[in-house]
This record gives structure tokens, sequence and C-alpha cells, in this order.
């Protein structure tokens, strides 16, 4: 008889709307509605939440205020706030703002790194060793996360061996990254797949591998998620209603849904912390500021099981 692994009793899912869901819609949220989400989902228990991203604005105007974002969720006691950045540049910015942690992304995939970042994964490494360098010079003790992209494969490209995303993996560590996490910009992963890439980068990178992403183009990011929590990964990444995706990636749409992933890790057991009706209260509130847009999840359509709802009440 097969042995079930051993899950994790807590996991902790880091709220990317604001930045992974706005950077992918045409709707460009005022700053004070940012907030209200930020102050919202930190009430709903929330305590990892990446704000924005330091790119330039004319690129990106929906994350022009990032710096503003951080400012006010560091008002939060206990929130760890997150910001992606591309460059050597965001990073002194991401340095300033006084961020917990800068996410930097490296796409496995040689042609959407160069469609995404204008860069190959190895120049990117290069940069992460800058970025190290210049956060060291300042004193600062945020943390450097390496985002691994397109692990599972890409539209641009095609496949992407296991064995270039393990590589760029150690190289990012070897660059001084502090943390690492693995993605499937596009949703092409499976929960095989998944958990053997899990278990292999977990044999490189122990703990600092920390956190997975998920989208669920295919259908398939809750249960890529319960793979990798298989392995002990007990971090995911995910979006309120599900929105977000890449532009410089065809086809990638939708994260795994906030809601709908606090819920699945509920029936579980696993703790996360969160307060599910007081998520889909926010759901309902940004559903109506993003009138227009596509959003995606199930549970707030079908709504919490009388008999989780009694136990919530």
């Amino acid at each position: 008889m097969t042995t079930l692994p051993q899950l994790p009793t807590h996991a902790v899912i880091r709220e990317v709307g604001l930045r992974d869901g706005l950077q992918s819609i045409q709707t460009l949220l005022p700053t004070e509605r940012k907030t209200e989400w930020i102050r919202a989902a930190y009430e709903a228990g929330q305590r990892e939440i990446e704000v924005g991203s330091f790119v330039p604005a004319r690129l990106l105007p929906q994350l022009a205020d990032t710096a503003e974002l951080v400012a006010f969720a560091k008002t939060l006691p206990g929130l760890f706030v997150s910001v992606l950045v591309p460059n050597l540049r965001g990073a002194e910015r991401a340095i300033e703002s006084g961020a917990d942690l800068m996410l930097v992304p490296l796409s496995a995939s040689h042609a959407h790194s160069l469609a995404n970042l204008r860069k190959t994964p190895d120049e990117v490494v290069a940069e992460v060793a800058k970025m190290r360098a210049a956060r060291d010079a300042a004193g600062s003790r945020m943390l450097i996360e390496g985002g691994i992209g397109t692990a599972f494969g890409c539209t641009l490209q095609g496949r992407v061996e296991p064995a270039e995303v393990l590589r760029c993996m150690q190289a990012l560590l070897d660059a001084g990254a502090d943390r690492v996490s693995i993605a499937d910009t596009v949703g092409y992963g499976g929960p095989g797949e998944v958990r053997q890439l899990f278990e292999k980068a977990r044999r490189i990178a122990g703990e600092r591998l920390w956190c997975g992403h998920f989208h669920d183009t295919r259908g398939l990011a809750l249960a890529n998620v319960y793979a990798a929590l298989e392995t002990g990964v007990a971090r995911f990444d995910a979006t309120l209603a599900g929105i977000g995706g890449c532009p410089h990636a065809p086809g990638a749409s939708g994260n795994a849904s906030t809601e709908d992933l606090a819920f699945m890790l509920a029936t579980m057991g696993v703790e996360t912390g969160l307060d599910i009706p007081r998520l889909l209260a926010l759901r309902a509130k940004v559903a109506q500021w993003l009138q227009g847009e596509t959003l995606h999840g199930t549970l707030w359509r079908a709504g919490l099981p009388r008999t989780m709802a009694a136990a919530l009440a």
C-alpha cells in the first residue's frame, strides 16, 4: 500500500493580484482603490502581498504608484511587502522603497526571456549579482527572490527542459538570490510534472525554494498546488478573482484564484490564516472596480458549503 506524503500543516498565500493581475488588464485602478484592496486583504488575514513592480510607467501605467503602495503597506503591522523588479534600476528603487522582498523574474525559455526582458537567462543571472551587490552596499535586509518562469513550457518556444530550469535555479542561488520560486507562466504543467520538478528543485535549493506560481489557463492550477504541497513547498502566489497573465506570453490567462485556493486548503486542514467570507466580500468589491474585465474562480459563484459556512459563522 502506498503511503501518502505528509502535507504541510500551514501554508502561505501571497496575493499578487495588485501586480500580476493588474498588469494584464486595461483598467487603471486608482491608488485609493489599491490601498483599499491592500487594507481589506490584510483584514482578511493576508500577511504577504506583492503590491506592484518598479518598471517604467510608460510601459505599465497600471503600476506607476508602486512606491506609494509600498509606503502604505508598510504601515500595516506584520505585513510582508513584495515588489517585482526587472533590472538593476528597479532594484535600486525597491531598496529605496523599503519593501521586504524583491522578486526578479527569469524565464527558463530563451525566447520568452528575450521577449519579456530583452535579456537571455544568463544575462538576468548576471543582473541578480549586481542587485545583490547593490542591496548589500545599501545595508538593506531586503530578500531577493529569483522567480523562474515558463518552467513547464512556453507558447513562444515550446518545450523547456527541466534540466534548464534547474540550471537556472542553481545559477540564481550562486549569484546571490536568497530565495527561488518556480512559475508555470502559461499553464502548461500538470501535477505529475510539477511533483517531479519540485522534488528535484527541493534537492538543490532545500527551504530556499519557497514558492510556487501556477496559472489556471487549462484548469490545473489547484491540482498543481497540491502536487507542490506534496514536496513540502508551502507558499503559493494567487490573485483575487484569478486575474492575471503575462503580456509577452500569449495565452497566459488567469492565475490560481486566491479565494478558491484558500478554500481548497481549508478543506484539507491546511491553515492559511485567511478569512474566506471576507475574501469573498473583497472579491465582490474588486469585481465592481474591474467591470468589463475577465474574472475567474468558482467559489464566488457556488458559495461556501453549508457545512463550512456554519463552522465559520
